[in-house]
Order: C-alpha cells, then sequence, then structure tokens
C-alpha cells in the first residue's frame, strides 16, 4: 500500500516536472519585413485534384479551370431545392 508520505513525494515530484516543462517555451515573435509575404503561397482552387470519394462525383481535372467552375455550379444547382423540387 502506497503510504501518504510517498503520494506526497510523488506529487510534488509531478509538479516539480510540470513546472520546469514551462521554462523551455521558446519565444514565437514574426520578423515581419515590409513588403514580403511570410507566409504559405496560396494555390487555386482548381490546381488541386479533385476529392475521392462515393459521395462527389467531380468531372474536372486537375488545372482546368473551367471544368472546376462547371462542376462548383452543378454541386451548387443540385444544393437548391426550387431546383430539386421542379419549380
Amino acid at each position: 500500500m502506497i503510504s501518504a508520505r510517498k503520494f506526497g513525494i510523488a506529487g510534488l515530484a509531478l509538479i516539480a516536472v510540470a513546472a520546469l516543462g514551462g521554462c523551455g517555451e521558446k519565444e514565437q515573435v514574426i520578423k515581419y519585413e515590409q513588403g514580403k509575404y511570410q507566409g504559405k503561397p496560396d494555390t487555386q482552387p482548381w490546381e488541386s485534384a479533385p476529392a475521392d470519394s462515393l459521395y462527389t462525383r467531380s468531372t474536372w481535372n486537375k488545372g482546368d479551370k473551367s471544368g472546376w467552375e462547371t462542376a462548383l455550379r452543378t454541386r451548387s444547382q443540385n444544393q437548391n431545392e426550387y431546383v430539386r423540387i421542379g419549380q
């Protein structure tokens, strides 16, 4: 059986380890340079490959802007309740 003294020492050791763990935090400051973008460059949405899923039927290919726009327009119309019920 664990005595109260051993339990207290283990608790203090755990607190000491947790307190010392915060001392190793590095400073997280962005060094901004005027006119230079620091982040990851964005790609166009049609430059990524279509999702390969049972629930999506993408007809566009990677890099095909007009096919991507058509797929997006078709998807939007399939979510339009007025079109779905025939009004």
